[in-house]
């Protein structure tokens, strides 16, 4: 005989398929916004705060720009690159007094392309975690409180104790046990 679970997605973020749940309705992207909440709780310190800056080969770089980087093999898989990459080899050739595009600058100005494309990305998919009440965002730097969202500022995102906890497996067999059935 099969048992029933109770619909427990609507009251905390305990499990990964709720997490899902509430994505999916704040989200046109919700795998997407979960592969950013991955790696903000990988990058979060133990108050789940991630940012302003990751430390990336001895230097610091804006939490954004690391999202990105990270996420940038993910959205080289499709076709759209291999079309940018003629475009983009196109107008530098048609600048180009030489008319003829190194292999190197094409490459330089499509990373350049994708990472913008990539910071649109990770900051509507962010937005999709805040409205699911996954993650808060606030700025830090050297003007706080500011009309114009740049001055100077960077993102903190801090993730949800509960969604931390979840993404770093806290819980997760208990979790399991529960909704196991008999």
């Amino acid at each position: 005989m099969d048992t029933v679970r109770p619909n427990t997605h609507e009251a905390s973020p305990a499990s990964v398929g709720a997490i899902l749940h509430r994505l999916s309705a704040q989200s046109a992207r919700p795998r997407y916004a979960f592969l950013v909440l991955n790696l903000l709780s990988e990058a979060a310190d133990a108050r789940g705060e991630a940012g302003p800056f990751i430390r990336r080969e001895g230097a610091a770089v804006p939490i954004r720009d690391w999202l990105t980087e990270q996420l940038m093999p993910v959205s080289a898989r499709d076709g759209r690159r291999g079309k940018l990459r003629v475009r983009l080899r196109e107008a530098i050739e048609s600048a180009a007094e030489d008319a003829s595009a190194s292999d190197a600058e094409v490459e330089a100005a499509v990373h350049e392309r994708a990472l913008a494309v990539g910071k649109t990305n990770v900051s509507r998919a962010v937005s999709d975690l805040v409205r699911a009440g996954l993650v808060e965002r606030h700025y830090a730097g050297w003007i706080k409180d500011h009309v114009n969202r740049g001055g100077g500022r960077h993102a903190v995102y801090t993730v949800a104790r509960e969604a931390l906890a979840v993404m770093r497996g806290g819980g997760g067999l208990a979790r399991a046990e529960q909704l196991r059935l008999i």
